[in-house]
Parts: structure tokens; sequence; C-alpha cells
């Protein structure tokens, strides 16, 4: 019988590993306009996001966006979003990828006064939907379509 593995590696994904934080929050590497990151993978975010902080790190245009943001601990958080950015997570690659920026203060003092390192940013459902991602929770693996 063929592995979950298999059966995605057979079917043009790529797979990329999963480190399960102190939190119980997936980190991810993933790579913005060149430049690499660390993002927690959350299936609940519908957008993915990056710190106020990363804009110049990752190169990014920030214009003013309507949006409010909203997550565990927070709410009606003001925005800006970056549009035509590219993303590559592993050997998948996307361009043309917006991103929401808000403030990660809060997100980043969750993860440090657990002892886990803090973050850029946030890959949401956005780029999951798009990469049709799957993950295996149990051995610890992103597989993307390429």
């Amino acid at each position: 019988m063929e592995t979950l593995q298999e059966f995605l590696l057979n079917r043009d994904y790529t797979k990329v590993k999963l480190r399960l934080t102190r939190t119980n929050h997936f980190e991810i590497k993933a790579t913005i306009n060149g430049i690499k990151g660390l993002f927690i993978l959350d299936t609940g975010a519908s957008s993915s996001c990056v710190g106020f902080e990363a804009i110049e790190t990752f190169n990014l245009k920030a214009n003013d966006s309507k949006i409010k943001a909203a997550g565990a601990g927070a709410t009606d958080m003001d925005t800006q979003i970056s549009k035509k950015n590219t993303l590559k997570i592993g050997k998948w690659k996307q361009d043309k990828i917006a991103l929401i920026l808000f403030n990660l203060t809060h997100v980043n003092t969750a993860l440090t006064t657990h002892n886990s390192k803090p973050v850029d940013g946030i890959i949401g459902a956005d780029v999951l939907k798009k990469a049709k991602a799957i993950i295996d929770y149990e051995k610890k693996y992103l597989y993307l379509k390429l």
C-alpha cells in the first residue's frame, strides 16, 4: 500500500518540514521576495500576514488598507496591504501574492513568553488554498502542489 508521502509526491506535490513549537503551533520557513523568514502556519488565518517591522526586511511596498485585522487576543487592528510579492515555500513558488501587514507584537510576545522564537508573519488559508496544501500532522510535513 502506498504511503501518503508516496501518493502525493507521485502527483507533483513537494513536501516541507514543519516544526511544532512549545505553543503547539507549526513553524515553517518561507522566502518573500528572495528574503528568508520564519512563519506560523495557521489554517484559521484567512490571509497571510507579515508584521509591520518586517516591511523593509522583505522589501514590501505597503499601501493603506481598510481591512481591520482580528486574531486571538487582539481585534480591530489597523492594517496595510502589499501586493505583487513572490512567496517561496520549499520548491513551491508563487508570484503576485498579497500580504496583509499588521502589528504582530501580541503574537510574538505570546511566543517568546513560552520560549518560542518570534516570527516574521503567518502563512494563512489564502496561500494554503492556492497551493492545494495537505498537512500531515503526525509526520509534521506540509505538502504543496507544484
